[in-house]
């Protein structure tokens, strides 16, 4: 292309040589040829060069849109292998996904199922621990209720005296009687021991524990203080009142000098040696013996 453009250019200044000398040698006519021969020549190469960049822009952006399809072309099919491979690594790794999920599916629903065991389980022993509060609550609320009646509190205590004594071995109408006269006197004890050699042991049960239930239930210490000297005091009373009876002293058979006052509760028992020791001597001055469950179990021993 370059080539052809500078051969129009040569021709072109041959031209215009060619007509000057021309002009030179014959008569000149109206104007000058020369220049304006110069002039077409000048316009000619001209439009020539902006007809060759014209051509060569036109090929460079052809060339350049060739370029860019062919680069867009290859990307595709690049993009396109990569995303096949990328779909195959996804549906793999969304296989191997579902398979933990699965699994951990599983694990949960038998970790479901111990937990429903497990808490069936809790809620059977937590229902049998409430029916079985309940059923103390009731019994203590009724214990409550007939340890405020004084002939209620002095039938259980008779009880309780029985149970020790069927411990000890010991026979109703052969070792012992219940709510027998003094012979020859006026009192009742509520138990009649028999000894050797005809001797007689009398005993009575007294449980004074209004005042003890109204020190548990105190909600200050100086409540406490005065529940706790009420129930010492009374303590005091029923040892007076024991020794006032003379038991021993009313009998034509022979008896012991010594009466028993049966408390039948070691707590109760332990908290008057605690706060009146000085109680059982007191007792003893008076001929009274106070005896526990257990200590009345080694007496009768």
């Amino acid at each position: 292309m370059l080539l052809a453009l500078f051969s129009i250019l040569f021709l072109l200044i041959g031209l215009a040589i060619g007509a000057a000398a021309g002009i030179t040698a014959g008569r000149r006519s109206v104007g000058d040829p020369a220049v304006h021969a110069a002039q077409v020549a000048a316009r000619a190469v001209a439009e020539a060069v902006g007809q060759e960049r014209s051509i060569a822009r036109q090929e460079h952006d052809d060339a350049l849109r060739r370029a860019v399809e062919h680069v867009a072309v290859v990307a595709r099919q690049q993009l396109g292998a990569g995303l096949d491979a990328g779909r195959h690594d996804v549906e793999h790794v969304g296989q191997s996904v579902r398979a933990e999920l699965d699994r951990l599916g599983a694990l949960v629903h038998q970790l479901g199922q111990r937990s429903a065991e497990q808490l069936g389980r809790v809620e059977a022993g937590l229902r049998a621990q409430t029916e079985l509060t309940a059923s103390l609550s009731a019994s203590t609320q009724a214990l409550r209720e007939a340890l405020a009646n004084p002939k209620s509190r002095g039938q259980w205590g008779e009880r309780m005296a029985e149970d020790v004594l069927r411990l000890a071995g010991f026979i109703e109408h052969v070792n012992y009687e219940k709510q027998r006269a003094v012979e020859g006197g006026t009192g009742l004890p509520d138990f009649t021991f028999q000894l050797p050699k005809g001797h007689q042991l009398f005993m009575d049960v007294k449980f004074p524990v209004a005042s003890y239930l109204r020190y548990l239930e105190a909600e200050s210490d100086s409540d406490r203080l005065r529940h706790r000297d009420t129930f010492v005091r009374d303590v005091r009373l029923r040892v007076k009142e024991l020794a006032d009876r003379r038991y021993p002293a009313q009998s034509k058979a022979p008896a012991v000098d010594y009466t028993l006052l049966f408390l039948p509760n070691e707590t109760i028992s332990a908290f008057i040696h605690e706060h009146d020791p000085e109680l059982v001597d007191l007792a003893l001055q008076q001929k009274v013996v106070i005896c526990s469950p257990l200590t009345l179990f080694a007496f009768l021993g």
